[in-house]
């Protein structure tokens, strides 16, 4: 980004991060527009999804960028929203091809705040698009393996690490990954658990879309997240349904220029799962008029086996809430570090990977 440099665009904190949205938002001139969320932040702050739109209200194309999606991910994508709103001739890049851009700032304000990726009804919202008036997906690998993953205590006993371990070698690490991270239905207190109805933020962004997309005519949107793939780039998952018009388009736009290439989880070259109730389903569902194009960026952090451990370090310390006051601070410090890297060069490169989606992002949507 061309405006600002990368430590003043991230924030230590959920409220320093909104306080910073909102004043690089004003200071582009846009009124934000608040959804207050129903719960208080981890310091008794209140929480919000922000939205800004920079850009005639009128424009036929749109172009989403959102944060938080899990909300301790939202530490990474409020610094590229903030950077985003300071970079006066991306802005223009934008202005003078009739794109509106749309910044929806914290979906889940509360993980964000708390530093978890789930929202306050302990939902994964990136698992909880779902038609909730018909049979939910089953995962029968979570179900073998959800009492292992959250034992009576922690850290976990030599035993249980030993089941945990067994399991990767009798199915390997993908099977592991895919058995905790596709989602489940069954257990509320579980891993990237989907719901069982529409979680707040699914219902907030269902309005957004609705207000600001039904005049559209074509729709992009950048999803940003952390935790996947090796520390510091940014792979660009196709966040579509599997139609291959649509992933065709979302290669051409955000591929070259020396650029990783598009993923799917459609066709395993993703390293993300395949997954079920993703959130840009709402884009076809409340914008049914609009050819939609979108991508999530995914910022690699460190291990993966380590990001899957400090889940679930975060969701034991949920179901016993009276733990030690400094394993709990570890857990969240372990958290922390599972999903933001908190150094000039890791942000700096995800700045730098960020402006380019974004400009490629203005090409292809206003060609």
């Amino acid at each position: 980004m061309t405006q600002g440099s990368a430590p003043d665009c991230f924030s230590g904190s959920y409220r320093q991060a909104r306080e910073r949205f909102r004043d690089a938002a004003a200071g582009a001139g846009l009124a934000v527009e608040s959804k207050p969320h129903p719960s208080k932040g981890r310091d008794g702050e209140e929480l919000a999804m922000d939205i800004a739109r920079d850009g005639h209200p009128s424009a036929d194309k749109l172009l989403i960028v959102s944060s938080a999606c899990h909300g301790v991910e939202g530490f990474c994508g409020s610094g590229v929203q903030v950077a985003a709103l300071r970079d006066l001739e991306w802005r223009e890049q934008a202005r003078q091809r009739g794109i509106a851009v749309l910044y929806v700032h914290a979906l889940n304000p509360y993980g964000f705040s708390h530093i978890r990726r789930v929202t306050h009804e302990n939902v994964d919202l990136n698992r909880n698009f779902h038609d909730f008036t018909r049979p939910l997906p089953v995962n029968p690998a979570y179900r073998d393996i959800h009492s292992p993953l959250l034992p009576e205590q922690w850290p976990p006993s030599s035993s249980n690490e030993a089941a945990i371990a067994g399991y990767i070698t009798r199915h390997g690490p993908a099977a592991y990954q895919a058995a905790i991270t596709q989602g489940q239905h069954e257990f509320p207190h579980g891993l990237f658990f989907g719901g069982t109805g529409a979680a707040w933020s699914n219902l907030a962004i269902r309005e957004v879309l609705r207000a600001h997309g039904r005049r559209a005519a074509r729709i992009a949107w950048i999803d940003i997240h952390t935790g996947l793939g090796p520390s510091g780039v940014g792979e660009r998952i196709f966040a579509g349904r599997d139609d291959k018009a649509a992933l065709s388009r979302a290669r051409d736009w955000w591929g070259g220029e020396g650029a990783t290439p598009v993923t799917s989880i459609y066709d395993g070259s993703s390293t993300s799962a395949f997954l079920t109730g993703l959130m840009f389903g709402a884009a076809y569902e409340e914008c049914p008029q609009a050819e939609y194009t979108g991508i999530a960026i995914e910022y690699g952090t460190i291990a993966l086996l380590d990001t899957l451990q400090a889940l679930r370090a975060d969701h034991w310390l949920q179901i016993h809430p009276d733990a030690p006051p400094a394993l709990a601070a570890q857990i969240r410090q372990q958290m922390m570090d599972a999903f933001y890297t908190d150094t000039i060069n890791w942000k700096q490169q995800v700045l730098d990977q960020a402006r380019q989606v974004l400009s490629q992002a203005v090409r292809g949507l206003g060609r």
